[in-house]
């Protein structure tokens, strides 16, 4: 998937998992369509969508409002993550998608989680000093 040279890490790691949920997801049997596929599909643009706000909201130094804000939509980011890769494992589990897959999902969402930790944590100490 193409990326914006100055799109932060996490983000272009997201637009990775979006790519290969989309991918893997076309290939799934059609009784799954509207259950698994269109969560995986809808949570992994979810995910990008509160990455890419959060990496929109500007925050001065002493500015609560936005801190907040940015906060916010980092942990909705988070949320939908883990929700993701628990509905990925559900998925497999009912033959939606093979092992292999599940486990790429897994392995691409724990480092969107780490990197999207790190980059939460990296604001704090920021925002403290």
């Amino acid at each position: 998937m193409n990326s914006n040279k100055s799109d932060l890490a996490v983000i272009v790691k997201a637009k990775d998992l979006c790519g290969y949920i989309m991918t893997v997801t076309q290939k799934s049997p059609k009784v799954f369509r509207f259950t698994f596929v269109a969560k995986l599909q809808n949570l992994s643009l979810e995910v990008l969508e509160y990455l890419y706000r959060a990496n929109d909201v500007f925050v001065a130094k002493g500015d609560l409002k936005n801190r907040e804000k940015r906060l916010e939509l980092q942990r909705e980011a988070m949320t939908s993550l883990k929700l993701l890769m628990y509905i990925s494992e559900l998925a497999y589990e009912q033959k939606c998608i093979l092992f292999n897959q599940y486990e790429q999902i897994s392995l691409l969402g724990t480092e969107c989680l780490n990197m999207l930790g790190a980059w939460m944590n990296s604001d704090r100490k920021r925002w403290e000093a």
